[in-house]
């Protein structure tokens, strides 16, 4: 029950499952109000500070600065990697919008690349052929909390001369051959909407792994000026000194931020065990009808972000869809190719993504979050197994 001290209240289920659910630690309203009481409202405080370290040393990561979204992490990325008109950035097709758009703000070429076979993640071998002489990054977009092939991708960009940057929005706390999500690019952008594991309702953060870009990273989410280092008592005052904009978020967010890194091992622990129900029940009887479940290759540690199918057709996800919403379930589908886009497909080169169209329009997603009970995921999963 809802309380003057803890007012959240869980929504009511009434034999509704719903796909999601905002985590929710119980501790944001008195960190929120300590960012209220200590009169420190704006970015760059207290609490954005405690965050920021925080990554840093639990994962290892250079900088780490908090923005208002992943979004902005990326653009952010595209303006770090001087991103120029007519550079070549190869990006996967089958992803968020803004994945993409962080860079064609910056004039570049998209090149799309498909998805491999038996995961949405970009295949290496399409990027290794699409490179060219205007290559200047690869986006690798770790799709459901499930690493790309990192070691691969890494070899493609350093043979190239390109940066790569990784689109870890989904996959915080997961891990590739035991390195963390956001350890292998020179830039990293990772997403705290309220749909990911660890929330702030919306919120980002940028990982800059290279030191010789970590000072400007500061000028550009700081409106172009070097107010950090004057802060930092560097400089007697502070001024426009290169592009940028407001990336910043507030110390509220911050702080409701904090109050989920504090639970965030458990968080995390109780959505891999949804993750592994779901396998557990799914993975045989879903084979055996021909649907597809998540692919997690042995070097990969997922984080338990997403749970699939991969349905026979477009119709069969359509009423799978309409049968598991009569048991009270609620799905999701997820991206639409963007080589397909209204904005981008007079664009694009013409190549056919199978792969891509594929999962756009057969893979639904399950209900995954931590409110979930083994007795939810039980429901779910029969249902399926009836359903499909």
């Amino acid at each position: 029950m809802a309380s003057i001290l803890n007012p959240y209240t869980p929504p009511v289920r009434a034999n509704h499952i719903a796909f999601n659910e905002p985590n929710i630690s119980g501790g944001e309203q008195g960190h929120i109000a300590a960012a209220i009481h200590s009169r420190k409202l704006a970015g760059d405080g207290p609490y954005t500070k405690r965050c920021q370290r925080f990554f840093e040393e639990c994962y290892g990561y250079g900088k780490v600065l908090l923005t208002t979204s992943c979004t902005d992490a990326l653009e952010m990325s595209g303006i770090l990697a001087d991103i120029r008109p007519g550079d070549e950035v190869i990006v996967p097709a089958y992803t968020f919008v803004s994945s993409a758009n962080a860079f064609a703000l910056r004039g570049a070429k998209l090149v799309f690349a498909d998805s491999q076979p038996d995961n949405p993640n970009i295949d290496p071998e399409q990027v290794e052929a699409l490179i060219g002489p205007r290559t200047r990054a690869i986006v690798a977009v770790h799709y459901a909390g499930i690493l790309c092939e990192m070691d691969r991708l890494r070899d493609i960009a350093a043979h190239a001369g390109a940066m790569l940057i990784e689109d870890a929005a989904q996959a915080l706390d997961a891990t590739y051959r035991g390195r963390p999500a956001g350890s292998f690019g020179t830039f990293a952008a990772f997403s705290f909407h309220e749909t990911k594991n660890i929330n702030c309702g919306e919120g980002g953060m940028i990982v800059v792994n290279d030191a010789e870009y970590a000072h400007r990273a500061e000028i550009i989410r700081e409106k172009g000026t070097n107010r950090s280092a004057f802060i930092r008592g560097e400089i007697d005052r502070y001024g426009w000194v290169d592009i940028g904009s407001s990336f910043l978020p507030s110390e509220l967010n911050a702080a409701f931020l904090w109050a989920q890194l504090e639970t965030v091992k458990d968080v995390q622990a109780r959505r891999r065990a949804i993750f592994r129900r779901y396998m557990a029940w799914l993975r045989s009887s879903m084979e055996e009808r021909d649907i597809a479940v998540p692919d997690v290759p042995a070097e990969c540690c997922g984080n338990g972000h997403a749970f699939y199918l991969v349905c026979r057709s477009a119709e069969h996800r359509s009423d799978l869809i309409e049968a598991l919403k009569g048991r009270g379930i609620q799905t999701a589908t997820h991206y639409a190719g963007l080589h397909r886009s209204q904005f981008f497909h007079s664009r694009h080169d013409g190549r056919m993504l199978p792969n891509s169209d594929r999962f756009t329009a057969c893979l639904l997603r399950l209900p995954l979050h931590s409110n979930l009970t083994d007795g939810d995921v039980d429901h779910v999963a029969e249902a399926v197994i009836d359903c499909a």
